[in-house]
């Protein structure tokens, strides 16, 4: 299957007040804060993920299911995590090249930033991996994600469902950052489902805004001043992920709106699906980790000892690179749309505990989804 992802340019800058604690736990599938587990023996394998603040899956999920994963494939991981920082992605992964990686697999901060790196990287020989995000203009062998044009239809396609016959309906979109292309296809797909609604009538967009980085705090503070622009009126907001979702609830609480606003997501953490069950959050995507770790670990694998036959038969799909004029060998996996109607998918999928997420507030919900 061929899949070619264009990039648009989203434009624009944002801000919002987050005080919910724990607005951004990741649920009961590791925690990240573990020192790494003792080197396997294995073939050495350099792992960058971005940064902890604007979602708990980096060290929650990713981490702790990379490294299973990758000792179950004969490696030795090497994971670290930038913190956002820029200066620290690169010098982590200028460390990892000296230390005699075979392979280096990145999730970077902003596709200039990876794409510098993954030059530094080849000049070794060493091939890389873009995990989840793809660098444009970059020079990186392979790619694995979800496809994410996918996962902004999804939300969009959630958004439309909850807003069904609202003729009229205020949408407020508060976006990803501009630099992770990754919210660009969110974007362009959430557009595939909304943009036709703007244009009939059935929708009406107040205003839509990119995050830079991510900043959940900065994506209440920009919500809060759309709304309030606007006269306090919305019926709709699409938020990219969770984190941005718990920050737009915050507000809406604030002005006796939360559960009266249908507000997507991402990432099925479990605040977001506490947030579904109280009815404060009208849907998420689930997007299995696991998969795209174990897709990863496969790769990494095959790279390590050159085997590109068996990495090409793993990565069958492509991905266009508009900025670098190319095509990018790749692994796309399934995303799911998540309601209060199937939230047990999740828990039984065992990314989050039951326990997480069915307190006092939502134990009734829990008992109506069949969540034990």
């Amino acid at each position: 299957m061929r899949l070619r992802k264009t990039a648009v340019a989203l434009g624009l800058g944002l801000a919002l007040s987050l005080t919910a604690c724990g607005a951004n736990s990741a649920g009961g599938s590791g925690s990240g804060g573990e020192s790494a587990a003792p080197s396997s023996g294995g073939v050495k394998v350099g792992v960058i993920l971005p940064e902890t603040d604007s979602s708990a899956r980096w060290e929650g999920f990713d981490k702790p299911m990379l490294d299973k994963a990758m000792r179950a494939a004969g490696l030795d991981p090497d994971i670290q995590n930038a913190q956002g920082d820029e200066q620290k992605f690169s010098t982590l992964a200028d460390g990892m090249i000296s230390s005699g990686v075979k392979v280096l697999v990145i999730a970077s901060i902003s596709s200039d930033g990876g794409s510098a790196v993954a030059a530094k990287a080849k000049a070794q020989g060493i091939p890389v991996i873009d995990y989840d995000r793809l660098n444009l203009g970059g020079t990186s062998d392979y790619y694995v994600s979800f496809d994410n044009e996918k996962v902004g239809a999804l939300q969009g396609q959630g958004l439309a469902q909850a807003l069904q016959g609202q003729q009229g309906a205020q949408v407020i979109e508060i976006e990803g950052a501009p630099t992770d292309n990754n919210a660009t296809l969110f974007y362009n797909g959430q557009q595939t489902v909304l943009k036709p609604m703007y244009d009939s009538g059935a929708l009406k967009l107040v205003r839509s805004q990119p995050i830079d980085k991510w900043d959940n705090q900065v994506g209440g503070t920009t919500f809060e001043q759309i709304l309030t622009s606007n006269g306090g009126q919305v019926n709709g907001v699409v938020a990219a992920n969770d984190g941005l979702a718990g920050a737009v609830v915050t507000v809406l609480t604030k002005y006796g709106l939360n559960g009266k606003v249908a507000v997507t997501g991402q990432d099925a953490t479990a605040d977001g699906l506490q947030a579904i069950l109280r009815g404060d959050q009208y849907m998420t995507v689930f997007k299995p980790i696991q998969e795209e770790a174990d897709a990863t670990a496969k790769l990494a694998a095959a790279l390590a000892k050159g085997d590109t036959a068996t990495a090409d038969a793993t990565a069958t799909q492509t991905v266009a690179d508009p900025k670098g004029n190319r095509e990018v060998k790749s692994v796309l996996l399934t995303p799911q749309l998540i309601t209060k109607d199937n939230v047990k998918v999740v828990t039984d999928a065992g990314y989050v505990k039951a326990s997480e997420i069915c307190v006092a507030e939502t134990q009734a919900a829990c008992t109506a989804a069949g969540i034990k």
